[in-house]
């Protein structure tokens, strides 16, 4: 359940939230990040089976994530399929600051 950027899906609260049926912690993630979005987020709208997978996304995942429109259009597995992958600014910024997505995209 890598997503295309190397961030672990299963980690993510939207997806438990999903998998789960988890309204409480929709609930919590949704205002979490509506905070550090400062957009209007709600519970509904965490709900995600994954980027990679067939199923629901959130808004973010399934039409504003650059990487993910990035792959899709490139068709690689994931950013480590990628020739530019060290020099990418765009997956860059999540590498950066999360250094086991580097290691799951060379796994």
């Amino acid at each position: 359940m890598i997503a295309y950027c190397g961030l672990d899906c299963e980690k993510c609260d939207a997806y438990l939230a999903t998998i789960n049926d988890d309204q409480a912690l929709r609930e919590k993630t949704a205002k979490l990040w509506a905070q550090l979005n400062h957009a209007p987020i709600l519970p509904e709208h965490i709900n995600c089976q994954g980027c990679r997978m067939d199923g629901v996304k959130t808004v973010y995942c399934e039409n504003l994530c650059g990487i993910r429109q990035c792959a899709l259009q490139k068709g690689v597995k994931t950013c480590g399929d990628c020739a530019k992958l060290k020099s990418c600014q765009m997956v860059g910024a999540i590498l950066a600051n999360n250094p086991a997505a580097l290691e799951n995209l060379k796994g």
